[in-house]
């Protein structure tokens, strides 16, 4: 290739004329094969397209890992986007992202690296954290196999000649996971991320090896051995930034000491402590942490914005902190803008993991229970339900005691439960299994053997008195067509369609619902308790709610928001407030939710106290009876405050629902202030009647009963119903084992009996 003549030209000249997919061969290649340069090489001739859109992963992937593009690199990259020039697009890119990079490395054709050129300027390290650099990669062999980084430095105390602790300074680890891809695209030229930590801080040299070439089949998870060919190394010089411990003093707006959420970030945008290698209880996937009063934080020298939050009832303040070469000490006092609990309404979240989805599972198969305490302490949670599932089962089933975990901290409660998710009869709907006395059935101590029949999991489950239902009920319940083509009531609801029923939402729910089964004394109960709400789709989680309340059956709702999975934000996204009347325990604030005793919400709106003509929602079955069609007085105790302040696009009213439609509403207020809702509403027939505030909470039902008549508040609902049931058994019977076959079959047969004599009910419409 003519770009080696070049090689004893200056070194400049020849970095700027090196030809496409060339990069300058050192004069020996191995691990000491080290080019020093003033920049990094400039690569001619790249496509911008691919270029361009790797750039954005990279960008993307930055921003996930709470280190975003510094101004400068954002603004070129933004002008490379804007060019028609292919060629100035690429240049713009390289300057971008150059600036970022700790070396550039050339891949040949079996993937071996070679020529690695250092960074004049790697970026800095920081003491006991973790930092981000790029590798630029110059992939001249097309290599589509995964970019692998190690270091000398970063081998384990086992592997390290006898005596050299002070050359073991550094971790280091490659960023593979989305947006990037885990492999190289085989383009010839892209950006990796590889993740530095320094154990200390000063000058620190360390040897960086990398290569292409496939790992060895029978490699061990641990540093690859010093003698594999194929890689190349360099010498780099970093600089590492001392950090200096910060106090925290957290309060809670009564002056009690509390846990809260904290957002650091630098003047840079990045986040503290960074991202990217976070342990427990620090989350990789979140920019904050959580942190107790008294506890301390290591920071290097600065000025850092801090965003403090303790959950959706307070309302988040943004600091400014300066930390110089001392111990410096930030004082947070939570500044509340409601508080349900002081009134007897608990939240709690009942669908929440320790291990997978976003979880890791090395160097621990998921977190420990005193990682999630410290989550819903944070977030002001009362009350956190931990589902073990298929994901790490057998580690975290340890955890299950039967009753609320010893890391609980009063009022703050952490209980381990079941979430029926990835095993047994999971394909037929997940099922969220609380206050169990055993989690797992008998003939086995593992999740392989449970039954694939929903209702047989009930079934078990219901002996033991658990309060039940299914997660993420909208999952395969979606249909925007139907919201839009046939949906009667506002935004769509209810809506006619019937969806795919091809989801793990509330799929089986549809038969299950009309079933009674034994409970612990024998007596029967409903086999559903509650429909999951507050994760998915809001209008879908509604519509099938709304379809089976108004055939007379009366699950109730419960708030979830299955961390980290559905969203890793935070727990408590979707919230259940339960009223009780004394001191909060887990199995009250269960059955809280299980008689309908309870809100939902995503904590942003607030429907307390809901009442009909005195009786407040929970209490008495929830049943309200009149001799005769007549008026019935509502009332209840409403605040709201949009978390983005403003609130466009939010709801601006307190609607009053009757059998699936508004019938009455007043305007909401979102000033955060509590005020008090009375209406009067006339009822004509035996009804369902409760309050939303649409999208953000909405209260359990009220039942109406007139004349002593059943609730069959629709005829188009329970033909919804009975073509729901058929078509969820197409879509699910491929599930069902063989033994339990016959019993399937029964069981959706009594769901359609059950729905036909309601339709024979129903009155005409």
């Amino acid at each position: 290739m003519r770009g080696y003549a070049l090689w004893l030209g200056s070194l400049a000249t020849m970095l700027i004329a090196a030809p496409r997919g060339t990069l300058p061969r050192p004069a020996t290649v191995g691990r000491q094969a080290t080019t020093s340069a003033p920049s990094l090489p400039v690569v001619p001739g790249v496509d911008a397209q691919p270029l361009l859109s790797q750039a954005k992963r990279v960008r993307e992937a930055l921003d996930l890992l709470g280190e975003p593009l510094p101004p400068e690199s954002a603004r070129l990259l933004k002008e490379a986007e804007a060019t028609s020039d292919s060629a100035q697009a690429s240049r713009l890119v390289q300057s971008a992202l150059d600036r970022l990079c700790a070396a550039a490395v050339r891949i040949g054709a079996r993937g071996d690296a070679s020529g690695i050129v250092v960074s004049p300027e790697p970026p800095a390290l920081v003491e006991q954290g973790w930092r981000i650099a790029l590798v630029k990669v110059i992939n001249e062999g097309g290599a589509t196999t995964p970019l692998r980084a190690r270091s000398p430095n970063a081998r384990p105390i086992a592997e390290s000649p006898a005596g050299d602790v002070e050359s073991r300074w550094l971790d280091i680890g490659t960023f593979d996971a989305s947006p990037l891809q885990l492999a190289l695209s085989g383009l010839p030229l892209e950006y990796r991320i590889v993740q530095f930590y320094s154990r200390s801080a000063g000058r620190h040299v360390a040897e960086l090896e990398l290569t292409a070439r496939p790992a060895p089949p029978a490699a061990r998870p641990r540093q690859p051995r010093p003698d594999e060919p194929g890689w190349a190394g360099a010498t780099i010089t970093f600089r590492c930034l001392p950090s200096h411990a910060v106090k925290l003093r957290v309060q809670d707006a009564d002056g009690s000491a509390a846990t809260a959420a904290f957002v650091i970030r630098d003047g840079q945008g990045r986040v503290y402590p960074p991202q990217g290698k976070r342990l427990a209880p620090d989350l990789h996937f979140q920019a904050q942490v959580y942190r107790s009063d008294g506890e301390t934080i290591r920071l290097p020298a600065g000025t850092y914005t801090i965003t403090c939050s303790r959950g959706p009832e307070t309302i988040p303040e943004t600091r400014t902190l300066t930390v110089g070469s001392g111990q410096a000490t930030f004082r947070y006092r939570v500044t509340r803008w409601v508080d349900p609990s002081r009134l007897g309404w608990w939240s709690g979240d009942h669908h929440i993991h320790a291990a997978g989805c976003a979880h890791y599972t090395n160097p621990t198969e998921g977190v420990l229970p005193r990682d999630m305490q410290r989550h819903i302490e944070g977030e002001d949670l009362k009350v956190g339900c931990n589902l073990t599932w298929g994901p790490c089962f057998d580690f975290q089933k340890q955890f299950f005691t039967g009753k609320t975990d010893a890391v609980s901290h009063y009022p703050y409660l952490l209980r381990y439960d079941i979430e029926v998710s990835g095993f047994g009869s999971h394909q037929s709907g997940h099922l969220c299994l609380l206050r169990l006395k055993e989690q797992i059935p008998p003939g086995g101590d593992s999740d392989k053997h449970w039954p694939t029949l929903c209702l047989n999991t009930l079934r078990w489950a219901k002996r033991q008195g658990a309060v039940c239902g299914p997660a993420h009920s909208a999952n395969g319940l979606q249909s925007t067509a139907a919201r839009v083509a046939d949906g009667d009531g506002q935004n769509g609801l209810p809506t006619y369609l019937v969806p795919r029923f091809d989801g793990i939402g509330a799929m089986e729910t549809i038969a299950d619902v009309t079933h009674e089964l034994p409970g612990p004394d024998g007596a029967l109960v409903p086999a559903v308790d509650f429909i999951s709400t507050m994760d998915t789709d809001r209008i879908a989680e509604l519509n099938l709610w709304y379809h089976v309340l108004n055939c007379g059956y009366r699950p109730r709702i419960s708030g979830e928001t299955d961390f980290p999975c559905i969203s890793g934000e935070r727990v408590g996204k979707g919230r259940s407030y339960v009223k009780l009347a004394g001191r909060l325990d887990f199995d009250s604030w269960c059955e809280g939710v299980r008689q309908g005793r309870c809100y939902v919400s995503d904590g942003e709106s607030h429907l307390m106290d809901y009442a009909l003509s005195g009786l407040a929602v929970g209490e008495r079955g929830s049943e309200v009876r009149l001799a005769a069609p007549g008026t019935v007085r509502v009332t209840a105790r409403c605040a709201a405050r949009w978390a983005d302040g403003a609130g466009r696009g939010r709801p601006t009213q307190v609607e009053v629902v009757v059998n699936g439609y508004p019938a009455a509403s007043q305007p909401l207020i979102a000033d955060g202030k509590t005020r008090d809702v009375v209406l009067d509403l006339p009822i004509a027939r035996s009804s369902w009647v409760a309050l939303r505030v649409l999208g953000s909470s909405h209260t359990n039902p009220i039942f109406v009963v007139v004349g002593g008549k059943p609730i069959r508040a629709s005829r188009r609902s329970a033909q919804w119903c009975l073509a729901s049931v058929d078509q969820c058994w197409r879509q699910k019977e491929r599930f069902i084992a063989p033994a339990e076959h016959e019993e399937a079959v029964r069981t959706y047969e009594h769901a359609r009996e059950a729905y036909r004599r309601i339709l024979a009910e129903c009155g005409a419409e």
